[in-house]
């Protein structure tokens, strides 16, 4: 009866805890990502939030509205293939398809190498920064495109760049400039409103 009532005691107060904890932890979640879309997105009054899957992958598009007019897209992309996992950033697009800024959601690189993704002004985010997505290659220049990797962090930069060129095509299907039977990433849209090392 007694290690009954310490184990019933005890598991009332785990659920407890988790139970707080978990609200917590969701508040927290929901600050950081509208942090984000302010870092990515012109001024804006609200937003239009839907999912979206590509390559097997969920992603998370947020349309940004003034009045009637739609003024950008923040997109919440992802890449699996970094050297210590998942990279997961949003990226801002605006209407022409111009990327505004990327911040990085997500990420457990090394130290020192593939963690400057983070740092402002490094060489991946200079690269797409205020540049017109359409007329960009999409890799990095060691496969011969126009992105500038991290250095001694190779591996990262691919993950980083991965998860921007698979943000513009989730852009192009949401902005009309693709239809969702012609995307590359054979993205399909379910719309809900809401508010390094490597050589």
């Amino acid at each position: 009866m007694v290690l009954g009532a310490i184990t019933f005691i005890s598991a009332a107060c785990v659920g407890a805890v988790n139970m707080i904890t978990e609200q917590a932890i969701a508040d927290a979640k929901v600050r950081a990502t509208n942090a984000a879309l302010e870092a990515v997105l012109p001024t804006f009054e609200r937003t239009e939030s839907w999912t979206t899957e590509a390559d097997g992958l969920q992603l998370t598009i947020n349309k940004a509205i003034v009045g009637e007019q739609t003024v950008g897209f923040a997109v919440e992309s992802i890449s699996k293939n970094g050297f210590g996992g998942a990279v997961r950033l949003m990226v801002g697009f605006d209407a022409e398809g111009r990327i505004l800024n990327i911040n990085v959601l997500e990420q457990t690189e090394t130290p020192g190498l593939g963690t400057k993704m983070c740092d402002e002004g490094n060489p991946l985010l200079t690269s797409f920064k205020d540049k017109l997505a359409a007329d960009m290659k999409m890799s990095v220049r060691k496969d011969g495109g126009d992105v500038d990797a991290l250095t001694a962090a190779t591996i990262s930069s691919r993950a980083y760049t991965e998860a921007v060129a698979r943000a513009y095509e989730a852009f192009k299907v949401a902005s009309g400039a693709q239809s969702t039977a012609n995307a590359v990433t054979g993205a399909s849209q379910q719309k809900e409103k809401g508010g390094e090392h490597g050589k």
